[in-house]
Order: structure tokens, then sequence, then C-alpha cells
């Protein structure tokens, strides 16, 4: 069976709480759950990580390399920071789409930039929780091709 992680970055694990406004009400168990039930419609299954720490971040993308066939990111507040995720993505040899809930083009100027999107199978933003489901319809696409 194919095996998606879904990684989710710092902060993460406050949504429903969090600024709401920009990043909705759905919690980070709301997002993972909708995801698992997409994600079987296609044959899939996926499996969730969140983190606060870059480390353990790269550790997941390294572990996904033999694990998983594919991943959708959200690397958070280190996607205009973190070069060592930015190689790590570009190590592992695996599709990573890079998400975001927000539209990052429609905030601050230092969102506008990420280290990682260079790296990835393709970026999608400013959807909400769409976002990741966007990420994973994209991710069948990638994977059934290859």
């Amino acid at each position: 069976m194919t095996t998606l992680l879904v990684l989710h970055g710092p902060n993460l694990n406050l949504l429903g709480t969090r600024e709401p406004e920009i990043y909705g009400a759905l919690t980070l168990a709301d997002i993972n759950q909708n995801l698992k039930e997409a994600a079987s419609a296609h044959d899939m299954e996926t499996y969730s990580i969140q983190s606060n720490h870059e480390g353990a971040l790269i550790d997941a993308l390294q572990e996904a390399a033999t694990k998983a066939d594919g991943v959708i990111f959200n690397p958070a507040g280190y996607t205009h920071t973190s070069v060592a995720l930015r190689d790590t993505v570009a190590a592992i040899g695996i599709p990573v789409v890079e998400v975001h809930l927000s539209n990052v083009y429609a905030r601050e100027e230092f969102r506008h930039k990420s280290l990682l999107s260079a790296v990835c199978a393709g970026k999608i933003s400013g959807f909400g929780w769409i976002s990741y489901k966007l990420a994973l319809e994209a991710l069948v696409e990638i994977i059934e091709r290859e």
C-alpha cells in the first residue's frame, strides 16, 4: 500500500486556537483525520508527525525515505530559515509537496521566500486545510506516474 508522511512544523500543534482568523478553526487532529480519510479513497495510508524542533523534522524526513512514498510537508516558520530542511528534502529521493494553510504571499514580506520550494515537487498555499488535501491529490498523480 502507498504510504504518505504528513509532516507538520512548529506551532501547528496549536491549530484551532492559534490565530483562527489566519489558520482556521480545525485542529491538527482534525486535519490528520481528514487526510487519513481522503487517502483511503485512493488506497493509500498516511501517518502524521508534528514537531517544534528542526532536528526532529529532519529525522522524520530521513526516515520517510525508506518508510513512505511521498511527503506532505508544512514546514511552518522553518520555511524561511532552514537550509538544513531544504538539504534533507533534496536528499531523500521521494516527492515532497510543501503546504501552507494561509496565503503566504498576502502576508508579511518575509513569508514570501521559501528555502524549500525549489527542491519540492510543488507548493500549495492559501486554502486552509484543503491545501493538505490538494497536496495529497498531487502526490497521487506524481506517484502513479512513477
